[in-house]
């Protein structure tokens, strides 16, 4: 039975290199907002509204429980589904953690040119999404570092090399 959670902050890739280790390793892959998405028929911006930040937060931990019972799963956490509540101590006592980690320009340029809705960055100007990024990345890192095993990625910018950063992960970490 193997169970492998990526965290990091939003915008590191976790979705990309969860597919991408899943299929590596045969195993089914789960992308937890995308889960809590489906489960409560709303999407992640429609429930932070609904329910506010600690209701969403509630809800993330609930599901993240049911999730971590799958087995044979690699599992893309959402960026701040380590920090509340013992949700780092629980993915450490459920399987293989991994800290997706870049340094905060790198993660501003991402998210910059990604086209994904983020509640969190809601309504910011450049310049206050990039003091955001930096403050919660500082407060955030407590709990990532938390995690079995740390893979920066910020030198993997293509397919390709993000690819092999997977299998050098796949090697290196005997998953």
């Amino acid at each position: 039975m193997t169970r492998i959670f990526l965290v990091g902050y939003m915008g590191v890739g976790k979705t990309t290199y969860g597919r991408m280790l899943a299929s590596a390793l045969g195993l089914q892959f789960y992308d937890l907002d995308h889960y809590i998405s489906q489960r409560r028929q709303r999407t992640i911006s429609q429930i932070f509204s609904e329910k506010g930040a600690d209701g969403f937060r509630l809800i993330e931990r609930n599901l993240l429980h049911e999730v971590a019972e799958f087995e044979d799963v690699v599992v893309s956490c959402g960026g701040g589904t380590p920090c509340f509540f013992d949700n780092m101590d629980y993915l450490n006592a459920q399987g293989t953690t991994i800290y997706l980690k870049a340094p905060a320009d790198f993660i501003i340029n991402h998210l910059l040119k990604s086209a994904t809705e983020r509640p969190l960055l809601a309504g910011k100007t450049n310049e206050e999404l990039g003091e955001f990024v930096r403050s919660q990345l500082k407060e955030r890192e407590i709990f990532y570092n938390q995690s079995k095993y740390i893979l920066d990625v910020s030198s993997a910018t293509t397919r390709q090399e993000i690819s092999e950063c997977i299998n050098e992960m796949v090697k290196n970490l005997n998953l």
